[in-house]
């Protein structure tokens, strides 16, 4: 099921709520998931997994499928992302940008995750406590 742009009439590219809005600080909202602040968190949550992982190869997002916000102390998303394997080896440090999907039938992989992103824009600090993927 692909998502669609917006999310039952909410406007998701905008996440600072305006001054008369219900939208309290630490309430997730929906978020599109075409949204650039939505893209650099998955590419975070990507890292981590990378990180983590003990896979020879670089994974890449391939598809991200739901996205929240919460506003706390910064932007914490919780996304539900596609990540899939590139022909990049971990150990050649490439751009994940320049990475392409693996072409290899017995190679290619795709993995179902979950990330918690915490973006901290002011302090320029990305971090990620949650990372799980299937």
């Amino acid at each position: 099921r692909k998502a669609s742009g917006t999310t039952g009439g909410f406007k998701a590219g905008t996440y600072l709520p305006p001054p008369h809005s219900t939208t309290k600080p630490g309430f997730p909202v929906p978020m599109d998931t075409d949204n650039p602040g939505v893209r650099k968190a998955a590419r975070f949550g990507v890292y981590q997994y990378n990180n983590s992982s003990n896979d020879l190869f670089l994974f890449k997002e391939w598809q991200i499928n739901k996205a929240m916000v919460q506003i706390v102390r910064g932007l914490k998303y919780m996304l539900h992302v596609e990540i899939g394997r590139t022909v990049c080896e971990k150990r050649e440090h490439s751009s994940l940008d320049s990475c392409h999907f693996q072409r290899k039938k017995k190679l290619q992989q795709m993995l179902k995750c979950y990330f918690e992103v915490w973006i901290v824009p002011w302090l320029q600090k990305a971090h990620v406590p949650v990372a799980l993927c299937h």
